[in-house]
């Protein structure tokens, strides 16, 4: 079984617990989150910031031992933790790799780092494998995730999805370091002439649990296809930021992060470099 991967190594652009310290001499004595971007995606987003990998097929083709290899080299090179971004078209191959892994000494988290858009059958196959999901929930609206996404009953297969990650793996938590260790975190990104979209994904949110871990997303950009889309065709204004964070905090939710204003440029990578993120 062949898998195909466009980039692997020491990543810092996730949450704060997952990337852990960029100095090596933290207190934790490890650094940066082991990202394995896999190409391919099952969602065709218009504005998506890594099209080159997620749309256009940018990668390379490794065996499943290669990719247990990788893992392993990974938490040898200080990894917090192997952070599985776009994974879940190549489910049967992870799982496989993750557990040859396992049985090779590979002990730190497994993080599932997706666009939450999945059903539970195939996330009831990594139940046991999985340490912290972390998915998108990209719209409360099903129109809307037709027309940008290309799919359809997003918001049930999203609730669904997200049900079953807090079934397996709980509220999320952090190790005496601050790393992550086990449970959740979602991700929204917020955009622009769609504040009523985000007022619906977290009020969807709240209904699930306004306990769990939210990660408020500012850095969109329009790229590629949102040029199709003229609503879509700039940032989000400072007033549409503030009404989607006040409406979080009035829901209730204490738990996460908000992104900042001036984090739009260091998120869009380009995989044709050896270093994307840079």
């Amino acid at each position: 079984m062949k898998i195909k991967i466009a980039w692997y190594g020491k990543h810092f652009g996730e949450e704060p617990p997952l990337c852990g310290d960029k100095n090596p001499a933290s207190s934790a004595g490890k650094h940066g989150a082991g990202g394995i971007f896999f190409s391919g995606c099952n969602l065709r987003c218009v504005f998506c910031q890594n099209i080159q990998i997620s749309q256009q097929g940018m990668g390379k083709e490794y065996s499943v031992d290669e990719l247990a290899k990788i893992m392993l080299d990974l938490q040898n090179n200080g990894a917090v933790n192997i952070d599985l971004v776009t994974p879940t078209i190549w489910h049967k191959q992870i799982k496989t790799a993750i557990v040859k892994a396992k049985e090779m000494g590979l002990v730190i988290p497994i993080v599932w780092n997706s666009n939450g858009f999945e059903t539970k059958e195939i996330l009831r196959q990594m139940n046991g494998l999985v340490d912290i999901y972390v998915p998108d929930f990209k719209y409360g609206d099903d129109i809307l995730a037709e027309k940008y996404s290309g799919v359809k009953n997003y918001v049930a297969t999203a609730e669904g999805a997200l049900k079953e990650m807090l079934w397996q793996v709980g509220k999320f938590k952090t190790d005496k370091n601050g790393l992550g260790e086990r449970g959740v975190v979602v991700r929204h990104l917020v955009l622009p002439n769609n504040v009523e979209n985000s007022f619906k994904v977290l009020e969807k949110l709240e209904e699930i649990d306004n306990n769990i871990h939210i990660s408020l997303m500012r850095q969109y950009y329009p790229l590629h296809d949102a040029k199709k889309y003229p609503e879509l065709m700039r940032e989000v204004s400072d007033e549409e930021w503030n009404l989607v964070y006040e409406r979080m905090l009035d829901l209730g939710f204490a738990n996460g992060w908000a992104q900042d204003k001036d984090s739009t440029a260091i998120m869009i990578p380009d995989f044709t470099k050896e270093k994307p993120f840079e």
